[in-house]
């Protein structure tokens, strides 16, 4: 059976790579592919017997982005399995990304046309996600904000190997400083928890060493706390698998994203072991 990956999502916030992620994993590609095509791609994809296809839509196909979210939902009710990946970043990354690159932002010579007035980059950014706002808020998001792009290559991988309809529940780590991830659909905030950097032989370590847990492990509030996360997302895991959603993110916080939250995530996650499918990731750390 075909199955199609559409990598949709703000300018800057890996396309690209996500792209060359799932060529390398053997999909046929074709970025920057027209709405309107995307009917006849699926119908000479099967035509030709290919077993799976990813195509990248985005903001540079203009007037057609708006008809986008029902062409899915027609698609899917053919029985067509797709899976939609919307990358996102914050504004500052995205700035930053567009200062290194020196390119200039895809809508803003269609903005300055249109207004006469050459916009900035923030103003493009502001535009783009209106644009796309209706599309963000029905599929799966991958906040790709710091993400190194062997990272976002592996979670891509992560997203494509999952089979909906189940709904895929993650139990991710991050740090405050950083700020919360774009992706999370529910956030819990463990800087309340005693913090092992404090401890000089501590610090170097992560919440996956058996020092900082045996250490957290002592205090009361912490298993404390991860129980009523735990009794939280049972309570209401049911609900979201009957929505339409097919992933949950459960992100869990703390200053540095190194101790407390990764700890508290893998207890999660030994927790809901039993729930398939199941994944844990660590935002801050890059070895993880």
């Amino acid at each position: 059976m075909l199955h199609v990956v559409l990598i949709t999502g703000i300018s800057g916030s890996g396309k690209s790579v996500a792209l060359r992620q799932l060529e390398d994993l053997g999909y046929s590609c074709i970025d920057n592919l027209p709405v309107s095509l995307l009917h006849d791609l699926v119908a000479n994809a099967r035509e030709n017997r290919l077993k799976s296809v990813a195509v990248a839509i985005d903001v540079r196909t203009p007037g057609e982005l708006a008809g986008l979210p029902g062409v899915i939902t027609a698609l899917r009710s053919m029985g067509l399995p797709m899976q939609v990946i919307f990358l996102d970043s914050d504004d500052e990354t995205l700035i930053h990304r567009y200062s290194e690159s020196r390119r200039k932002h895809p809508l803003s010579n269609r903005m300055r046309e249109t207004s006469g007035i050459t916009p900035s980059l923030e103003d493009c950014i502001t535009h783009e996600r209106n644009l796309l706002a209706p599309l963000r808020e029905q599929e799966h998001v991958i906040d790709t904000s710091g993400l190194t792009p062997g990272q976002l290559r592996a979670w891509v991988k992560d997203v494509v190997d999952h089979e909906e309809p189940e709904v895929l529940l993650t139990f991710e780590s991050f740090a405050y400083k950083k700020g919360v991830p774009n992706d999370a659909d529910l956030v819990f905030d463990v800087r309340c928890l005693p913090n092992p950097h404090y401890d000089s032989n501590l610090r170097p370590l992560t919440g996956r060493d058996e020092p900082v847990a045996t250490w957290l492990a002592q205090f009361d509030s912490v298993p404390a706390l991860i129980n009523d996360i735990a009794a939280y997302i049972e309570k209401w895991l049911p609900l979201y698998m009957q929505d339409t959603r097919s992933y949950l993110t459960v992100a869990i916080g703390c200053t540095g994203g190194q101790h407390r939250s990764v700890y508290v995530a893998e207890e999660l996650a030994k927790r809901f072991s039993s729930y398939k499918p199941l994944r844990v990731r660590h935002r801050a750390q890059l070895t993880l």
